[in-house]
């Protein structure tokens, strides 16, 4: 009886999760100015109400699946076919760059544009030339670039199927030594990745490449770790941080192993990169580094009113401090990771998760929806909590 009335209650808890979903989407359905946006809570918001009701019939994880594909892959399609019909308004402006960014991979042999190039696009197009990613990210703008508009050439539908892939890798490593229910529902139910993938989708190959990464190191299995990260890594520069908080992993338990880790976690990002210096070293720099840090021909878009930007905007020299307090940040971090490493996957996911929110909430330039990274990194320290250290950091 005891195990019926537990199992009775996680029900209703996770049907109170969904109907919350629900209400999000609907919301964002009404009030959204982005239309993308708008056309994902349309659809969104009959699944998560549905998911409400079916999780009291069929289970906690059963219905997980079901709200991925309705919540996510069904969205994303809809809006992919849309567009290839010949809505304009049916993919966030990340879709456009990275598909540019396949493009002139395919026609230049690197995927930025230099500074010159983008001074003399018309004033309004120059946000959309900057490709503030690594190299590796115009790959999944090569489909578009090779065969033309069609609905399975979007950039997004190539984010999912790396997407679906890594996060059932990484469930079916962790099932055996845990739950990971919590951290399914974090990456394939959660509003703040289901819209990202249907209307955005390339922070979602990034964050399961990492937590593949994680769950690869639960296993012991380093060097697939480090192909992992390192993958990630050569998509955008937030899978750095989780590769070293691994290698600190890997040094604490493992230390004869912690070559083979860093030469893929750290060797494939410089691969990836090698190309793009190659035919313009500048390029990359006025993509990657001067734009996200405030010293392009534009101003990033990425100005959520996180407390990084509001004292950047509000105080004197407060991009300066801003700044500063994320430097202090990121060494109080690393001074645990020194006095106290991280012995177990789990406890390096809380790590990482702490990390990046302290960068998320302190960079001048950041966007709420970035804290899918720690949410989900917490998720799977939640999942592995019962293995963690007996006297984690």
């Amino acid at each position: 009886m005891v195990g019926i009335a537990t199992d009775l209650r996680a029900r209703l808890l996770d049907a109170a999760f969904y109907a919350l979903c629900a209400a999000f989407a609907a919301v964002t359905a009404l009030t959204s100015t982005l239309l993308p946006h708008r056309a994902w809570g349309t659809i969104a918001w009959i699944a998560y109400a549905a998911g409400a009701a079916l999780v009291l019939l069929i289970g906690r994880h059963r219905v997980v699946p079901l709200l991925f594909v309705t919540t996510a892959l069904l969205p994303l399609l809809v809006e992919a076919v849309q567009r290839a019909s010949g809505r304009t308004d049916r993919a966030q402006e990340e879709v456009l760059v990275v598909e540019q960014m396949g493009d002139r991979l395919a026609h230049t042999g690197t995927p930025y544009l230099a500074r010159e190039a983008i001074a003399a696009l018309p004033e309004p197009d120059r946000l959309l030339g900057y490709a503030p990613y690594q190299p590796g990210m115009s790959v999944f703008g090569l489909p578009r670039a090779a065969f033309g508009d069609a609905w399975w050439t979007d950039a997004r539908v190539w984010f999912a199927v790396v997407t679906t892939f890594c996060l059932v890798y990484c469930l079916n490593l962790l099932r055996p030594h845990a739950d990971p229910l919590r951290l399914a529902q974090a990456v394939a139910v959660l509003p703040l990745c289901t819209l990202t993938l249907a209307t955005g989708g390339d922070d979602l190959p990034v964050l399961t490449l990492c937590l593949l990464a994680l769950a690869l190191s639960a296993r012991n299995r380093y060097t697939a770790a480090g192909v992992a990260v390192g993958l990630a890594g050569a998509l955008k520069l937030f899978a750095l941080p989780v590769a070293l908080v691994l290698l600190v992993l890997i040094l604490a338990t493992a230390s004869r192993r912690a070559i083979g880790f860093a030469a893929t976690a750290l060797g494939i990002p410089l691969l990836a990169l090698l190309p793009a210096l190659l035919v313009n070293a500048d390029a990359y720099i006025e993509n990657a580094v001067r734009f996200p840090s405030g010293h392009g021909l534009v101003t990033s878009p990425a100005q959520s009113p996180l407390p990084g930007h509001l004292i950047a905007t509000a105080l004197p020299a407060g991009r300066t401090i801003a700044l500063a307090l994320l430097l202090l940040a990121g060494a109080v971090i690393a001074l645990m990771l020194f006095r106290r490493p991280p012995r177990t996957a789990g406890v390096a996911a809380a790590y990482i998760a702490a990390g990046l929110t302290a960068a998320i909430m302190l960079t001048p330039a950041t966007r709420f929806g970035y804290l899918l990274y720690p949410v989900a990194f917490l998720a799977f320290w939640w999942s592995l909590r019962k293995t963690a250290d007996p006297d984690p950091a």
